[in-house]
């Protein structure tokens, strides 16, 4: 059950969240093994001249950037499956957004499972009752 937080520099529509939360859920689901029902996805939509990297905004650099975190269950995934679902996500920004700046970041957060969960249980509870991740 990831909870997944984007910053985007994009005027926002419609369109555009749907098909990064579409990207998000395929990649979640695929690498992650994770239950897009039960995954959560915000969308944050900022300017580009309110995002600075290297002191200089992504106006006057001509660029696109995004940066998110998703949280999930710590040892529910591998280190490699992991490095996959960030490969494959800069990926499909710069595909989304295309003229993607390099420093763009993506941070896959284990969250111990006696500290995490959703509907008023843990994920430890879950697994030991063997309920629905």
């Amino acid at each position: 059950m990831p909870i997944i937080n984007v910053k985007v520099s994009a005027t926002k529509s419609s369109g555009l969240t749907r098909q990064i939360s579409e990207m998000l859920l395929e990649l979640g689901g695929r690498i992650l093994k994770k239950d897009r029902h039960v995954t959560t996805i915000t969308i944050d939509y900022l300017e580009h001249d309110c995002w600075f990297v290297g002191g200089s905004s992504l106006s006057e650099q001509g660029k696109n950037s995004f940066c998110f975190d998703t949280k999930i269950t710590d040892e529910t995934n591998t280190k490699e499956e992991k490095a996959q679902f960030i490969k494959e996500a800069f990926d499909g920004f710069a595909r989304i957004l295309g003229n993607l700046h390099d420093t763009s970041f993506i941070y896959v957060e284990d969250v111990r499972a006696t500290a995490y969960g959703y509907g008023g249980l843990t994920q430890e509870y879950r697994y030991h009752h063997h309920q629905a991740d």
